[in-house]
């Protein structure tokens, strides 16, 4: 080993800057931050003096195992059977590449060898960290904890931590504490990412009491995870992750390799909006080609309909929504034999004859001779005990011998690990998306899986089942996009319990929540924007009231709230009266003129939801000659006017050119760019009057 050993790692705008220690044969990061950063002595270097730990535990170390780390928090715990744990390794070797890196360390005596590996993404300021840890002696090893990576902040009084926190019909509710000693840590073991919290983090210097350049991190599993954030010895704040094993090991046999799931680090100099936008950048990436697709105006029948699906009504429900401009037009639950209501039917994915009297194909030739698209709901990991499926393979769900099968919402969780499962759900996807004209699949998953064993499969400490469902799940997934590739698929779980950087890679939307009330939604979709980009967040305009915030809110509220992602309308369209569809027509016109501005373009998130005007912000991609788009939302108390003396609100903008001039399409008005970065938009808010959208064009 060679100490002092540097290697940078260079994205658009930032840089990361790894070393060998002097202290010991670990990595350890040096700078993190703007191009740069890396040119000056290193903010994380420490008096290298200890007293009661080792240096490895004081270490702004990138990875180590229990044993050379004993007290701070390993990223690492290995053992051979019946032998003591932890691992003593040496530095082996360093693979640098044009956008990576590849540090390689070996324990001989363990017979275990680790891979730090990094890689930039091109076109971001995101970098890729996992780990590869491979079995090289004779006995297998048992790994009890195996985090991709870990993630080291400098701090001067503290680390501020954002996070996403709630449940089910309250995800992703923004939520900040102060860590100045001690560990926080999040995390999930439903097999899912989960309601309670989002796998994402950002960590800034509390310190600074404004917004403060922001880390961020987000694991790429939507399986069972933690984040643990631990303020350390010497003023820093150590951020490690990974994934879970159900059975709380994994048994790693000769020859065998490990890899982690991939950890995802991001820096942004403009703190947490700028990190959002970081987010943004990369998820437009992880789109591909599929980016640059329409996702075009839904209506979805749920809420007007539940479990009584029947083609008139369907159609009567299609047509109006073709008539106000919906794309698209999907069946929900309900669809298929078996299926009135939530007690029966998963697994028999056939169409009803019942609810489809003149067979499946001539209802969606219906549909379809309207103008519009048509997409089916699904739940390929469900199952109900009475279904024919179930009946046929009582031993592809999840179950532990002698115990009883515990329903959760009447029905019981699919063994997605193995392969005959994961055949039958790809058999049955290929069967209803070539056998019927569907555009649209929006995959649901409705509870965890509980009993989580496979009897007959061996030791249940043997079997890595939560990662054998993530890797069925993302086959499926896999399989999917190349065999189906003009289909648009949403992923759901129960709203949005199932949101990762896994997921959206293989899915073109994702459902944030069930709760599709106005004033509740925009809390859901404000935390919502910090983590993940506009165009992935599917959002519906309905009648529901509110679940925490019962005000009333006008039908432009609803429309305006649910533009600022991918625009669905739920609402039970034959309730409406002319003037509301009129409405409702005039709003989707206008979201199509924009939509590739929302999509595309960079967001700016205006205030929040508890302030009493906020909104969200959209650049065109075009460049300096392109439009602003501003969803803006009165969400508090009126001011009185004109019974009282009294002005308009204002809602600042941001990022724009202070010398250029910008028009109000709709009142001709121009500003300056000085005026709307200093005193922002007007907004007269009335009882009648609490939404706006705002298209500006630079002149």
């Amino acid at each position: 080993m060679t100490p002092n050993q540097r290697w940078t790692l260079r994205t658009d705008r930032t840089s990361y800057t790894v070393r060998l220690s002097p202290d010991g044969p670990w990595a350890e990061l040096d700078a993190w931050g703007p191009h740069g950063v890396e040119t000056g002595p290193s903010a994380l270097d420490w008096s290298h003096r200890t007293h009661f730990i080792t240096p490895a535990d004081a270490a702004p170390a990138e990875y180590l195992p229990y044993g050379l780390r004993p007290f701070t928090g390993a990223d690492l715990v290995a053992a051979r059977p019946g032998t003591e744990r932890g691992a003593w390794w040496a530095f082996e070797a360093a693979e640098e590449s044009a956008d990576g890196l590849r540090l390689t360390f070996t324990d001989d005596l363990l017979g275990l060898r680790t891979v730090l590996c990094y890689a930039t993404v091109p076109g971001t300021d995101v970098i890729h960290r996992w780990t590869e840890l491979s079995c090289t002696g004779e006995e297998e090893l048992r790994l009890e904890r195996f985090d991709s990576a870990a993630v080291n902040v400098p701090v001067t009084a503290g680390a501020r931590l954002t996070y996403l926190t709630g449940q089910w019909s309250q995800e992703f509710q923004r939520t900040q504490l102060t860590l100045s000693r001690g560990t926080f840590t999040m995390g999930s073991h439903q097999g899912v990412p989960g309601h309670a919290y989002a796998p994402w983090l950002a960590v800034q210097d509390a310190a600074d009491p404004g917004d403060a350049p922001a880390y961020g991190v987000a694991l790429e599993w939507p399986g069972n995870w933690h984040i643990t954030a631990e303020a350390e010895p010497g003023g820093a704040v150590r951020v490690r992750a990974g994934r879970v094993p159900h059975e709380g090991v994994v048994c790693l046999a000769p020859g065998d390799t490990l890899t982690t799931p991939r950890l995802a680090c991001a820096f942004s100099a403009e703190g947490l909006d700028g990190l959002s936008r970081v987010w943004h950048r990369y998820e437009r990436r992880l789109a591909g080609d599929r980016l640059h697709r329409p996702r075009k105006v839904l209506y979805n029948s749920w809420e007007a309909t539940t479990f009584d699906v029947d083609a008139a009504a369907q159609l009567e429900l299609a047509k109006t929504a073709a008539d106000i401009g919906a794309e698209l037009f999907v069946v929900d639950d309900g669809w298929f034999t078996g299926r009135a209501d939530d007690t029966g039917g998963l697994g028999d994915w056939y169409p009803d004859p019942v609810a489809f009297p003149e067979g499946f194909d001539r209802f969606v030739e219906d549909v379809r001779a309207l103008g519009l698209d048509f997409g089916l709901w699904i739940e390929p990991e469900a199952v109900s005990p009475g279904s024919a499926l179930h009946t046929e393979h009582p031993d592809w769900v999840y179950r532990i011998d002698g115990r009883p099968a515990r329903l959760v919402r009447h029905q019981l969780s699919l063994d997605l690990g193995r392969t005959d499962v994961q055949d039958f759900v790809i058999g049955t996807l290929d069967r209803l998306l070539t056998g019927h004209d569907i555009s649209y699949l929006k995959w649901d998953m409705n509870r965890p899986p509980t009993e989580r064993g496979r009897p007959g499969a061996g030791p249940a400490n043997r079997l890595d089942l939560d990662a054998q469902h993530v890797a069925g799940y993302l086959r499926v997934l896999d399989h999917l996009r190349t065999a189906h590739p003009r289909v648009t698929v949403e992923g759901c779980a129960g709203g949005g319990a199932r949101i990762d950087h896994a997921t959206l890679a293989r899915t073109d939307v994702v459902w944030p929540s069930d709760n599709t009330a106005p004033l509740d939604r925009l809390s859901v979709q404000h935390g919502f924007l910090h983590a993940h980009a506009p165009h992935v967040m599917s959002s519906w305009v309905t009648d529901a009231p509110g679940v925490f915030d019962p005000r009333p809110r006008s039908l432009a509220f609803r429309f305006v709230g649910a533009m600022c992602g991918v625009l669905g309308i739920g609402a039970d369209l034959r309730r409406w009266d002319a003037g509301q569809r009129a409405e409702a027509a005039g709003w989707i016109a206008r979201y199509k003129e924009v939509r590739e501005v929302i999509h595309l373009g960079e967001a700016r998130l205006l205030g929040s939801p508890l302030d009493a005007t906020c909104g969200v912000q959209y650049d065109s991609p075009d460049g300096p000659d392109g439009r602003t788009v501003v969803a803006a939302l009165g969400t508090g108390r009126l001011d009185g006017a004109p019974l009282v003396p009294g002005r308009p609100a204002r809602l600042r903008l941001r990022g724009l050119d202070p010398a250029a001039h910008y028009r109000d399409t709709a009142s001709a008005t121009t500003y300056s760019g000085a005026h709307l970065l200093h005193y922002g938009l007007p907004f007269a808010w009335s009882p009648d009057h609490d939404a706006e959208l705002v298209v500006l064009i630079r002149q």
